[in-house]
């Protein structure tokens, strides 16, 4: 009898859970909505050519990579092609087991700089900094391993710029990412931190770090992860910001002011 009781409480507790959750859920795409509306008279403005304004700050890039060898050169020719005015590629070889170090010396040709490197966080040893020659806006650093925190921590202090944007190793980039996130901050200069959207490359063609062909995969299970991230990011996070309660940044794509970090204690 007890124990039919439980059961039946129990029962009673996982149902309320889940309406209250999927009205959440329903809530939320209802804000986010009127969000996608005020939105979309500001992207028909990007349509017609007014992408820049010219007051876009200056952003360095920063991707820790561990055992990356077999993407990473990808991911940093779709870096390479980002639209913005005035940004650096900081790519950091956070102790790879592999040949992640090998792959960018040659693919990019690498050279060792000598380059004064400033401690702001204390991170893991760094054992050298590299300049591409062929690519001006691209630097690699080199360093003991400590994990993505301190990898991001490392990229934090040998970044010059006072934005930085913090994206993973196996991340392929749209043209106007950089543009698209930087947006809230020049209409609020008291934004210290901006995300943006995240989707499943799975089913979609890259090529060289280009998306040249958009798709679905066929995995059924990839299908569900697909519609879970557009509940979690284009119309989660969307209803989240309208009322200020924003809660997370995801760590695949996030913009942010480099002293409010530092001034919070690094990752």
């Amino acid at each position: 009898m007890f124990g039919d009781i439980v059961f039946s409480g129990l029962s009673w507790v996982f149902l309320l859970y889940f309406i209250g959750i999927n009205l959440g859920y329903l809530s939320l795409n209802f804000i986010s909505s009127f969000a996608l509306a005020r939105y979309m008279p500001e992207r028909e403005l990007e349509w017609a050519g007014q992408i820049q304004t010219g007051l876009e700050p200056a952003i360095t890039v920063i991707v820790p990579a561990y055992s990356e060898e077999a993407t990473i050169v990808a991911s940093i020719q779709s870096l390479l092609q980002l639209e913005y005015p005035e940004f650096k590629n900081l790519v950091i070889n956070d102790g790879s087991k592999d040949e992640t170090r090998n792959v960018m010396m040659e693919a990019f040709d690498l050279v060792l700089v000598p380059e004064p490197y400033r401690i702001s966080l204390k991170t893991a040893e760094v054992r050298g900094i590299h300049y591409s020659r062929a690519h001006r806006n691209l630097r690699v650093v080199d360093k003991e391993n400590g994990g993505k925190a301190d990898g991001l921590n490392t990229g934090i202090n040998a970044s010059r710029f006072p934005f930085f944007y913090a994206i993973d190793a196996g991340s392929v980039m749209s043209r106007d990412s950089l543009i698209q996130v930087v947006r809230p901050r020049l209409k609020d200069p008291r934004t210290v931190a901006t995300g943006g959207t995240v989707r499943i490359a799975n089913g979609c063609t890259v090529t060289s770090g280009f998306l040249v062909e958009t798709g679905l995969p066929r995995n059924p299970l990839a299908l569900f992860q697909i519609v879970e991230y557009l509940r979690a990011f284009l119309l989660g996070r969307m209803g989240w910001s309208p009322l200020n309660a924003l809660m997370i940044i995801s760590g695949a794509f996030g913009l942010f002011s480099k002293q409010a970090v530092i001034d919070a204690g690094g990752y």
